[in-house]
Order: C-alpha cells, then sequence, then structure tokens
C-alpha cells in the first residue's frame, strides 16, 4: 500500500503514532509483544520506512525528524500526517520523537541528532525559552512550527511558522464583545506561561480594555495543572468549578477548541443552555469543534499551508537556500452556533 503512513498503521494497530516510530525504528523503549504486532501490521501492509535504525547506523543519514511537545493535542493529528508524506515526498526519512513536558527539548533534539544522524528538526508544539547560546548548540538546521515564543526571541536569528496569537485571541475576545458580553470568562494557561498562552491571554486582556470592560479575576482561570493541558477534561473541570463557585458569566473563551467542547459539557449538564444562557468560544479550528453540538465559535489556523510551508523551509535551510525565514499566517473567525448576537 504505497499512500500508507506511519498514523494509519498506529490506527491500524491501536496504538500511538511514537510507538509506531519506536518500534520502526527498533527503540528500545517499547515492549517486544508490541512491537511484534506493530511489525507483523507493517509487513502485511507492504509498508516499508526507510528510517530503519540499521539504515541510519551504516549509511549517512536523510532523515528528518519531528520533535513533537502535546502528542495527545488533536490539532497536531493532521499536521503530523503531512509532515510525513510531505518528507517522504522529497526521499527524506521521517521519525516523530515525542518531547514530554518535563524534558528540554534542545536536550532531547542533540541526543537525537548524534543518534539518527539528522539532516534537520521540525519542533511541533510546545514552547521555546531558551537562551541565544542554547539554541546555537543545534548542530542541523531546524524551523519552530506553532511553537510558542517568549519575547526575548524577537532578536534571534531563527526559522518559524505560525499565527499570530495575541492579534487573534483578540479579535475573538473583540467579537463576544461586539456581541454585547460583558462577563467573559477565560479558560487559560497557567500565569506563569510565556508563550502561546501567555500571548492568547494578553489577546483576551487588550480586547476587554478597548472595549472599557475591567479586568474581573474571577473571570481568569487558568486550566488545572493536575490535568492534561488543552484538554477536554480540563475545561470540563474549570468550568464545574465555576459554576460550583457561582461565578456570574454570559460567555466562556476557551484557548483550545478541545476545552472549549469540555466546557460546553459542564454548562449543559448544569442546564446552561448554549448559546441562550452562555456563549462559548474556542481556538484552533478543529473538525471535532464544527461537528459537537452545538457547533463551536472558533480561530481556524491554517493547518495545511503551515505545514507546507515548514517543509518548504527545512528544505531551503538544508539546501543553503536561505539563511532564515519567519512566516506568520493569517487565521479564521468561524462564527458557529455556540455563539450568539446579544442586544447591549
Amino acid at each position: 500500500m504505497a499512500s500508507l503512513t506511519i498514523i494509519d498503521i498506529a490506527k491500524i494497530c491501536g496504538v500511538g503514532v511514537t510507538t509506531v516510530s519506536r518500534a520502526i525504528n527498533n527503540h528500545p523503549d517499547i515492549s517486544e509483544e508490541t512491537k511484534a504486532m506493530i511489525m507483523k501490521v507493517v509487513k502485511e501492509n507492504n509498508y516499508v520506512p526507510n528510517n530503519n535504525a540499521r539504515n541510519l547506523k551504516r549509511t549517512a543519514s536523510k532523515t528528518i525528524a519531528v520533535l513533537i511537545k502535546g502528542i495527545n493535542n488533536p490539532f497536531f493529528i493532521r499536521m503530523i500526517d503531512l509532515f510525513e508524506k510531505g518528507i517522504q515526498q522529497k526521499k527524506y526519512s521521517f521519525i516523530l520523537h515525542r518531547v514530554y513536558e518535563h524534558q528540554d527539548e534542545i536536550d532531547v533534539a542533540n541526543e537525537l541528532i548524534k543518534e539518527k544522524k539528522l539532516k534537520g528538526i521540525i519542533f511541533l508544539g510546545g514552547y521555546l525559552s531558551h537562551s541565544k547560546e542554547k539554541l546555537e548548540k543545534l548542530t542541523v538546521p531546524y524551523v519552530l512550527c506553532t511553537v510558542g515564543l517568549s519575547s526575548e526571541f524577537d532578536n534571534y536569528n531563527y526559522s518559524y511558522v505560525s499565527i499570530d496569537d495575541y492579534a487573534e485571541s483578540y479579535k475573538m475576545v473583540d467579537y463576544l464583545c461586539k456581541q454585547g458580553h460583558q462577563r467573559i470568562a477565560i479558560i487559560s494557561a497557567s500565569m506563569r506561561d510565556r508563550s502561546i498562552g501567555q500571548l492568547r491571554y494578553l489577546g483576551y486582556k487588550q480586547a476587554l480594555e478597548d472595549h472599557g470592560i475591567a479586568l474581573d479575576e474571577q473571570l481568569i482561570r487558568p486550566m488545572k495543572s493536575h490535568l492534561e493541558s488543552y484538554s477536554m477534561e480540563n475545561g470540563y473541570a474549570v468550568t464545574k468549578e465555576m459554576i460550583d463557585e457561582g461565578i456570574d458569566f454570559s460567555a466562556i473563551y476557551a484557548i483550545s477548541d478541545s476545552m472549549a467542547i469540555g466546557a460546553s459539557k459542564a454548562l449543559l449538564e448544569a442546564g446552561i443552555s448554549i448559546p441562550e444562557q452562555c456563549a462559548v468560544a474556542g481556538f484552533d479550528g478543529l473538525d471535532m469543534a464544527y461537528y459537537y453540538h452545538p457547533s463551536i465559535t472558533t480561530i481556524e489556523q491554517p493547518i495545511a499551508e503551515m505545514a507546507e510551508e515548514a517543509i518548504k523551509i527545512i528544505f531551503d535551510l538544508i539546501h543553503k537556500k536561505v539563511t532564515h525565514v519567519q512566516k506568520k499566517f493569517p487565521a479564521e473567525l468561524k462564527e458557529r452556533s455556540s455563539t450568539a448576537i446579544r442586544k447591549k
């Protein structure tokens, strides 16, 4: 099956894409039983990856790794598929490697460069707040894709593909204010966050200020640190807590669609109708936000265009056609049935 991808193999086996990647690359951090099951499916489906560990050790590798933080975030699933297909079309091998929340992605990248003789790296998700000196320790070209960046990165020489999280978040809250909402709760990242979460919060804060709405600390609700970040479970827990506390709000803006869906479930369980009693808005443009009932108003990120651009940049960097490329894409506010016009 020529078009089979690593995601297809994962679905057939009922495991995660990183588990498939570990099996194919003969990684020790996987049980022999799981490895055997995956390799049996690989063989039965005539999927012959060109990034197996034996070839990587024997030859000068033509391999690009995608290092991902937040692998359970559904926003990244389609992007991973596009990366794999795009990289393999260039006759390069593709490795997907998970970076856990507590890990330093630069240290992980440097170990992988040594082990797999990488030609390039795409960092996907998470955020970078490392010093310029630490980034310079990377010995291969790299691109940051949908990675949050602290403000100190402005003068650094690096390549990235993203949206303007501050401006797009402002757009959503401005829209809610124009619907007449005065009490807009936000399900945000931790206030210690220095990346995407911070930018989306600052966009919220500025939009309220521009509409003459005072910031209410009761309506600023960071996601729960003991639950998976940006998840439906987190959105549900935070919203349920607000309801139980009797907090007054007419709209909830969750900084991810997954959390917006969780928030919607908590509202509906409490007998609060959407959007009649409370509007709900999200961020990302996930398919499931559209198919949820009521469909979630969201900021839709151009996933395919961003993935295509990241692949183009990494190969241009490898072939020394460019030095650094910084690309921001516009996103689109998708108005759906979870929000409604309100009279001021």
